[in-house]
């Protein structure tokens, strides 16, 4: 039997703090399941575990979770609500949550704005320009 695979990310004792508040900004999320230990959750469909792990380990850009969005509004709703309370915006749609999660907040049709063989570069450097991606300036590079 095939299982789909997810993400188990390690919280120094916030696993439920941080599984309530990512179920606060997605609008399809929900606790699956939980203990003391592990908290399941799925947002907009995809499975989550947070483990309550220790303060060994420690989160980095190394891994970050792209959120594809189809309008302005939805990418002002994610970049404003993760990096809210301690969030801390970066370059390029990257940001890190209050609990040091990396995200991306993207335009959904980024990759076919920079393949087209017009305007590509113009877009790559107009995004390099931004902190949260705004897709009408992306869009008429």
């Amino acid at each position: 039997m095939s299982h789909t695979m997810y993400p188990c990310l390690w919280f120094e004792g916030q696993a439920k703090a941080a599984a309530t508040y990512y179920c606060s900004i997605f609008k399809n999320a929900t606790i699956v399941d939980e203990n003391p230990m592990v908290v399941i959750f799925e947002l907009n469909g995809s499975k989550f575990m947070a483990l309550n792990g220790g303060p060994q380990f420690n989160f980095t850009e190394a891994i970050s979770f792209v959120i594809p969005c189809d309008t302005q509004v939805e990418i002002d709703h994610y970049w404003n609500s993760l990096t809210a309370d301690g969030g801390q915006e970066s370059r390029c749609g990257w940001l890190k949550d209050k609990f040091g999660v990396s995200w991306q907040i993207v335009p959904a049709h980024l990759g076919k704005l920079m393949a087209d063989t017009e305007k590509g570069a113009r877009v790559m450097q107009a995004l390099m320009k931004m902190d949260k991606l705004d897709i009408a300036t992306l869009e008429n590079a």
